[in-house]
């Protein structure tokens, strides 16, 4: 437990370099930018695969240390101080030992860039078998910190429904399974209104990602979802900010 705590505290035990990209978070009803999701690649643009793989049980701790910094050092560096635009992590539950401790170095570099911690929403995907009572301890201490808190890929784990029952995180992110095809398939807008409806009703805001395709942004509009993601608005952009597209336009264009 020492060595790994110490290797999650400095990050020196992740010894393949990589950088970040940042794919915009949309709300389509104004038109504005709600945040932009970090997502690791490559030194040269690889895709997260290529830095993935080498993520292993003894440096996956390391590993997680390290997208933190550098998702706030590129933030602080891209990020407009004036806007209230947030920045979403992706962060793996099986490499925090304690959320306090295994938070000082996220802390340090928020501190060292002036990247505000109000602006920083921590994600993980519910989509492999964890340890519900430390995730919640996790997501409690975050939120009590004054982080924002996440699930991703809602709907495609094995633990989403029962993590809700004990614990509300601010945003849920519905799987994009979910939304593929939703304007055609009637099944599917079934279960999705059926699900916005209760995280109404739990006060969590829904964002669903993995939008391709103007039909499938204007059936969620109609369901009343706000935040959207996916390649119809913006690609992921290496090491910059990318500038989605015109969601209004493009409804416009297809009424």
């Amino acid at each position: 437990m020492t060595t790994s705590c110490q290797g999650c505290r400095d990050g020196a035990a992740f010894e393949l370099p990589f950088s970040m990209a940042f794919q915009p978070i949309v709300d389509i009803a104004t038109g504005k930018i709600f945040a932009h999701e970090a997502l690791v690649r490559g030194l040269n643009g690889e895709g997260a695969g290529s830095v993935l793989l080498q993520v292993q049980a003894d440096n996956r701790y390391a590993f997680d240390q390290q997208c933190r910094v550098k998702a706030i050092e590129l933030a602080a560096q891209l990020y407009d101080p004036a806007d209230d635009v947030k920045l979403s992590i992706n962060f793996m539950p099986n490499a925090v030992y304690e959320p306090r401790a295994c938070i000082r170095l996220t802390l340090a570099t928020a501190m060292k860039t002036g990247f505000p911690l109000d602006r920083i929403i921590f994600e993980f995907t519910e989509n492999e078998e964890l340890d519900t009572k430390h995730v919640l301890h996790i997501l409690r201490t975050y939120r009590d910190m004054g982080f924002k808190t996440a699930i991703d890929d809602f709907g495609s784990g094995h633990s989403g429904l029962g993590l809700l029952s004990h614990f509300q995180p601010d945003i849920v992110k519905l799987d994009m399974d979910m939304i593929r095809g939703i304007d055609t398939d009637p099944v599917r807008r079934t279960i999705v209104k059926h699900t916005l409806r209760m995280l109404e009703e739990l006060n969590i805001v829904p964002l669903c990602e993995g939008v391709e395709t103007v039909g499938e942004m204007s059936a969620l509009r109609d369901l009343g979802v706000s935040l959207i993601q996916g390649y119809l608005l913006a690609k992921p952009s290496f090491e910059h900010l990318a500038i989605p597209a015109s969601a209004k336009a493009m409804l416009a264009a297809a009424a």
